[in-house]
């Protein structure tokens, strides 16, 4: 089992995206406390009732990302999700081959529809288009990613003997795909390498518009699902799958045994990775849990 820290994301209107520390010196804590990877979330344009509702700003998750690559030396770097219909694909394909070469090999293009529909209304995007974008996305980055010439026509693209460079370290760059729906399952299974189910309960699911998931069983039936899928289209390699835990006391020890049960039964289920994060705004906060984490389950 392997574990990812999502740097904290503070809610509310009057949020900074940089409250909970500087995001160099959070990354390098969180590598020195034996995490595995590093997260961080996008939303470019938020509409403002969801911000006073509970949402909250974030950085430019592709660029920033590229920023923690140069201040780290093995973390993972993970976008916990890009929205591939904000970008066109090859600009996507660009900036994720761009990461990955500069990191020596670290990004995962953890990748999803989207849901909030005032983001797409501000970006000029069609909402309604957004599964057909997703698809058409997961087709070009491989095509885009091999550094060879390469045609490609879909209902909003049409790229005619094109070359892109740099190759990527990783051959490919590994796409998980976010949400809980039949067809996020089938795109993880066919189209990706990873499947990244949406915890939290019904109103986070409900704002999210995917569908609720309601136990470690149900879970571990739908990763049995996503796997089985997987090798029946002939495929070989392993899918990850990645789950985000969420709890109060995740970094209090006295609580260490209840939480070790549970990353067990996780494991049981079919999860590789597990995200969490500390859901603080003050930097000295996020260092204690990074630090208390890390001495209690990671080494």
């Amino acid at each position: 089992m392997r574990f990812i820290f999502h740097y904290p994301e503070t809610g509310g209107p009057d949020g900074d995206a940089l409250d909970a520390g500087p995001l160099a010196e959070v990354a390098e804590t969180a590598e020195r406390c034996g995490f595995h990877g590093f997260s961080l979330s996008e939303h470019p344009i938020p509409g403002s009732g969801w911000l006073h509702h509970g949402g909250h700003q974030t950085l430019d998750s592709l660029v920033a990302l590229g920023y923690i690559a140069a201040a780290t030396q093995r973390l993972r770097l993970l976008t916990y999700l890009a929205v591939a219909p904000y970008r066109n694909p090859f600009l996507l394909a660009k900036a994720a081959a761009t990461i990955d070469k500069l990191s020596g090999g670290r990004l995962i293009l953890g990748l999803g529809a989207g849901y909030q529909k005032s983001e797409f209304h501000a970006l000029g995007v069609d909402f309604e288009a957004r599964n057909v974008l997703l698809e058409e996305a997961l087709e070009v980055l491989p095509l885009h990613w091999r550094g060879e010439p390469f045609s490609y026509r879909g209902r909003h693209f049409d790229a005619r003997e094109v070359i892109a460079r740099p190759r990527p370290v990783q051959d490919p760059i590994p796409i998980w795909i976010g949400g809980n729906s039949a067809a996020s399952r089938r795109r993880a299974a066919t189209l990706a390498q990873g499947w990244m189910p949406m915890s939290g309960g019904a109103e986070l699911s409900a704002t999210a518009r995917t569908p609720v998931l309601e136990s470690r069983a149900q879970l571990a039936r739908q990763i049995a699902e996503v796997r089985h899928r997987a090798e029946a289209a002939g495929r070989a390699d392993s899918i990850d799958i990645l789950h985000s835990y969420h709890d109060a006391d995740l970094a209090e020890p006295r609580a260490a045994d209840r939480h070790r049960e549970a990353f067990a039964e996780l494991e049981q289920a079919g999860v590789t990775w597990i995200v969490v994060s500390s859901r603080s705004g003050d930097p000295r906060a996020t260092t204690e849990f990074l630090e208390t984490f890390g001495t209690t389950y990671l080494r």
